[in-house]
């Protein structure tokens, strides 16, 4: 049995632990220009794969990293300048990769917000620090996980940055000069240029941020494994296991019959409650698995 299950609603996919209880981190995955997040979905079923512009991680994350939830959002279809402005999912508008032209990144507070709200709200409903939380993302997403990461009024455990950059830099104001920073690139990206990430590194670091590391990889505009290695070994680094940070869940005893049954469902339990009817059969079941018995 794998260790996630996964769900579907409006567009975005969540990867939750099996065992909810367990869970004591979250990763915020969010996809490159013209993507959606099914290009991430994946990340918890199908061993490791790459695809042009998108990260099928695969248990090479979900699978190594049981304590960790997974939530991977689509961007809202808009016209797209860059692209003859034709609609397609995408973070904010872009005009041109160009210093100037990047200037000018319509939608981008919007975005920024959107991420924002699923980091708040993950935070009141289980109780999990911001400090237990990664923003990552390929591409146009690397960037919108760079620029909201940063400026937020919280500090993350870090930040993922994969053939990304920074939009918007006159409008960038890191708040949050220790949260670490890992971005992978490479160094034949035809679209991102290297010299655009080395230009990100720079202006980042000029502006207080203590913790950036760019490292470079011989591919192009996509990902390789040695570059998904390092991946999880620094979101492994800032998001190790740590049950004192394991998130609030509903008591089962306090639970409807009905949400007894999809947390059942949820964990894979489905098996093991055929033919039990009374309510304290379902919850000695999912408290029983709660506590590894």
């Amino acid at each position: 049995m794998s260790t996630h299950s996964t769900e579907r609603s409006d567009g975005t996919i969540t990867v939750t632990p099996r065992n909810e209880a367990a869970q004591s981190g979250l990763v915020v995955i969010c996809h490159g220009l013209g993507d959606s997040a099914e290009g991430f979905a994946d990340v918890a079923e199908v061993s490791s794969a790459i695809h042009y512009g998108t990260v099928a991680y695969g248990k090479m994350l979900a699978g190594q990293m049981p304590h960790v939830k997974f939530i991977l959002p689509t961007a809202p279809t808009q016209p797209v300048s860059m692209n003859m402005g034709m609609p397609m999912p995408s973070w904010y508008d872009i005009v041109g990769l160009d210093e100037r032209s990047n200037e000018s990144c319509k939608g981008l507070p919007e975005s920024r917000a959107r991420i924002e709200g699923i980091l708040k709200a993950e935070h009141e409903s289980t109780g999990l620090p911001y400090s237990r939380m990664v923003l990552a993302g390929f591409s146009q997403g690397g960037a919108m996980s760079l620029f909201t990461g940063l400026q937020l009024e919280q500090s993350l455990a870090g930040i993922v940055v994969l053939s990304g950059y920074l939009p918007a830099a006159s409008q960038f104001k890191p708040k949050q000069l220790k949260t670490p920073v890992w971005h992978g690139h490479g160094t034949m990206d035809p679209m991102v240029k290297l010299a655009i990430a080395e230009k990100t590194k720079q202006t980042v670091t000029s502006l207080g941020v203590e913790d950036y590391t760019l490292e470079t990889f011989p591919i192009p505009h996509s990902v390789s494994p040695p570059e998904l290695q390092k991946v999880l070994s620094f979101i492994s680094k800032v998001l190790p296991p740590d049950d004192s940070f394991k998130v609030q869940v509903k008591d089962p005893k306090e639970m409807s019959v009905k949400e007894l049954k999809a947390a059942i469902r949820k964990a894979g339990l489905g098996s093991k409650a055929v033919g039990l009817m009374e309510k304290g059969e379902f919850v000695k079941l999912l408290q029983d698995y709660r506590e590894g018995k």
